[in-house]
């Protein structure tokens, strides 16, 4: 592949996070998960990515990529033929991961991100690729001209760099679009955020967390009838996903658990069933 310089955003450039920590992890001897594609999208940026090098945070993005793996995984093998929106997809690969072969996959990040992406990825029949803001209402629009089929919406790393305000609305909005749809996404609590200076790879970037979450409870209940199926800390993941981890990862989370940091307990991944 030849060099790709990345021109991003402020908040879009922390989408190279978590590709850097996939990529690290893959080369691991026993990595919590595979990716190739991540190695090559590394290699291929003209980018410094030394700036985020044995960061303890690139481990925590890979498990929770691992969670919402693990999401995605059960809601396909529930409804095979269902729908997974990947909001805020950044240069995730996902889709290689997870896709079993009859899925309708839409991926959406903001226009200079999805420029980017489409340097290494392109359209098929199943998976479409969608430039716009998830505050806004085009790109519901546009999948809703699909059939009708169970939605899986994946909001990994995106909604907590929105004001509580937006969240909401892209909450309701897909409710009210989606009808029975579930959302993975993931939030920080107030203590964070009003650390987050201190944060070892948001120190690193121009973007700020925005919104700050309590309690998940406060958010199923904007739209009356949601339900909470998951919401975990990295030290509270779900046995099966749990169990999967290398011993190492494993011992790493127990340790964690006994210290119960700040920065463990405050930060949750959730499941919601929206009515």
């Amino acid at each position: 592949m030849s060099q790709h310089r990345p021109a991003l955003g402020a908040v879009q450039e922390t989408l190279l996070i978590p590709l850097y920590g996939r990529a690290v992890e893959h080369r691991a001897a026993e990595p919590a998960l595979r990716d190739p594609r991540a190695v090559q999208l590394v290699e291929a940026m003209d980018y410094d990515f030394s700036r985020f090098a044995e960061l303890p945070s690139l481990t925590g993005s890979v498990l929770r990529t691992v969670l919402f793996d693990h999401w995605t995984r059960d809601f396909l093998a529930r409804h095979p033929n269902g729908t997974v929106v990947e909001i805020g997809t950044g240069l995730n690969t996902r889709y290689e991961r997870t896709d079993n072969g009859r899925a309708r996959w839409f991926d959406l990040d903001l226009p200079d991100v999805i420029a980017l992406r489409r340097e290494f990825f392109a359209d098929t029949p199943r998976r479409t690729m969608l430039a716009g803001s998830v505050t806004e209402d085009g790109w519901l629009a546009e999948i809703r001209q699909q059939p009708q089929r169970p939605v899986l919406f994946s909001a990994e790393a995106v909604l907590p760099f929105l004001s509580a305000e937006q969240v909401r609305g892209v909450v309701e909005r897909i409710a009210r679009a989606f009808p029975g749809c579930w959302l993975a996404l993931d939030s920080n609590s107030p203590e964070l955020v009003a650390a987050q200076d201190q944060h070892d790879a948001l120190s690193k970037v121009a973007a700020r967390l925005r919104w700050a979450c309590p309690d998940i409870d406060g958010v199923a209940d904007w739209v009356p009838g949601s339900r909470v199926i998951g919401s975990h800390t990295l030290t509270s993941l779900p046995a099966p996903v749990y169990r999967g981890l290398p011993a190492a990862h494993r011992r790493l989370l127990d340790d964690l658990a006994t210290r119960r940091l700040p920065q463990v307990t405050g930060y949750r991944m959730h499941l919601l069933r929206l009515p």
